[in-house]
């Protein structure tokens, strides 16, 4: 299990460093299915965007216990 991160002095919960990973993740993959075109599959793009960040995040968390 990931402990607090110590950034100058200020402890960061782990969550905060799982949430940054995967905003990273979920860029690239948006810019990847805006490549190919994916979106005109999609009926909702705002609940689809936030149902791929919610698990790609779950997903980090699960892989780093």
């Amino acid at each position: 299990m990931m402990t607090e991160l110590n950034i100058a002095g200020v402890y960061i919960a782990p969550i905060v460093a799982y949430g940054v990973a995967a905003g990273v993740l979920f860029l690239l993959c948006r810019w990847l299915l805006t490549i190919v075109g994916f979106w005109r599959l999609v009926w909702h793009p705002g609940l689809f965007e936030i149902a791929l960040f919610v698990s790609i995040l779950s997903l980090l968390v699960l892989s780093f216990p």
